[in-house]
């Protein structure tokens, strides 16, 4: 399932927009892919990112994948319920699911990311 007010990430992020803030999370399509998902480091409140830096690692029953910044700017929230339940992102992947958010540094980075119809293209592309 693909969501279509989201932008995506090469990656597999999803991002959701509103103003200045980016809410991020990882596709269905990655958690899929990713088994289920056992451990998630939370990232920390106030740290810096740049567009593409690592930012967690997730954990799950077959690998370990890295969470990207598919914007840049700073770590305002995390949901620290995925401390205690990694699975929310299986469950709930674009709502109780979401990673964190980030007020970005600049707006721009938006225009990088694929629109729904775009990801599920890029999907269907990795998968030939």
């Amino acid at each position: 399932m693909i969501q279509e007010d989201l932008r995506y990430h090469k990656e597999h992020e999803w991002v959701r927009v509103e103003g200045e803030k980016a809410t991020i999370g990882i596709s269905d399509f990655a958690q899929e892919a990713l088994g289920d998902i056992v451990y998630l480091e939370i990232p920390k409140i106030g740290e810096i990112v740049k567009y593409g830096d690592e930012i967690t690692e997730i954990e799950s029953t077959k690998t370990t994948s890295m969470l990207y910044a598919p914007v840049g700017g700073k770590i305002l929230a995390v949901n620290e319920a995925l401390e205690d339940h990694p699975e929310l992102i299986n469950e709930d992947v674009y709502g109780e699911g979401w990673v964190l958010v980030i007020e970005m540094a600049d707006t721009k980075d938006i225009d990088s990311l694929m629109s729904a119809s775009e990801y599920k293209a890029f999907i269907e592309s990795e998968n030939h």
